[in-house]
């Protein structure tokens, strides 16, 4: 009875630093605490399913119900949700932006990426949408460059830099809510490591992305302490021939300092003008 009772204390310790977890962690919890086979360890979910106490977010992955509330109220950190739905999982753009609180907008869309194919997700009125990491640093073996350990409710996540997301922003912004609030996020930001920007830039060796930074950082030359040495490392990976901006095209300017063609509210940041 002694012993029941000291194991069922243990998995109530783990509930309560796990408000979400993946069947993969409470089996290294349960075999760490020598607490039965796989058998066991499933049918133990399943109690705590049954009586209320945890609920399943998909195969594999559980959140606990805290204390006072019941299943069906219960929203779990989507962070959270989002960090463990593949193990390799790294918010990023438009979520790594709202996760540290620099988004303009508030989404229920949450990106991640991951090496591995993952269904997209619907739950508690948010969706998790899986991304590939991108196809350059796969191949220079550079998929974690910028990528950075954090914590949310005692756990560690992986999360995308400020400095990488900058770059990834401007590259997807698809993925980032579109171009106003890309602009309008970033612009929140007081402070980037501009070399880590620009060695990432010119990492990804994508010449229409290392033009995109360029061209922000040149538009934000004052505000940044962006100089003329980090424009010109960036100058020297831009394309030969002009490109658009937007993969949408429409109308724009070309700025000739990047070889890019501007979509012109971008340009006259259309978003400030007056209703």
């Amino acid at each position: 009875m002694v012993a029941v009772r000291s194991q069922t204390m243990r998995i109530t310790a783990f509930f309560s630093t796990h408000p979400v977890f993946t069947y993969d962690e409470f089996a290294v919890f349960a075999s760490e605490t020598r607490s039965g086979n796989v058998n066991t360890r499933k049918a133990t979910l399943r109690r705590y399913l049954d009586a209320g106490q945890i609920v399943r977010i998909r195969r594999g992955l559980y959140a606990t119900v805290p204390p006072g509330q019941t299943p069906e109220a219960t929203e779990p950190d989507p962070y959270l949700v989002a960090s463990r739905l593949a193990r390799d999982a790294v918010l990023a753009y438009h979520t790594a932006l709202q996760f540290r609180g620099r988004a303009y907008s508030t989404f229920n869309v949450f990106t991640y990426l991951t090496a591995g194919s993952t269904r997209a997700l619907s739950f508690k009125g948010s969706l998790y949408k899986a991304t590939p990491h991108p196809r350059e640093l796969v191949a220079k073996a550079q998929k974690d460059f910028g990528v950075e350990t954090t914590e949310a409710a005692g756990l560690d996540i992986l999360v995308t830099s400020l400095e990488r997301t900058l770059v990834d922003v401007l590259d997807r912004p698809d993925l980032s809510g579109g171009w106003e609030e890309v602009w309008r996020s970033l612009e929140s930001v007081e402070y980037f490591h501009l070399d880590k920007i620009i060695d990432y830039a010119l990492l990804r060796g994508n010449a229409t992305t290392t033009a995109k930074v360029g061209f922000f950082l040149e538009q934000h030359a004052d505000a940044l302490m962006v100089g003329n040495e980090h424009l010109d490392r960036l100058k020297s990976a831009i394309p030969r021939q002009r490109r658009y901006v937007d993969r949408l095209r429409g109308q724009g300017r070309l700025v000739e300092s990047w070889n890019l063609i501007v979509p012109l509210d971008i340009l006259n940041r259309s978003w400030e003008e007056p209703a």
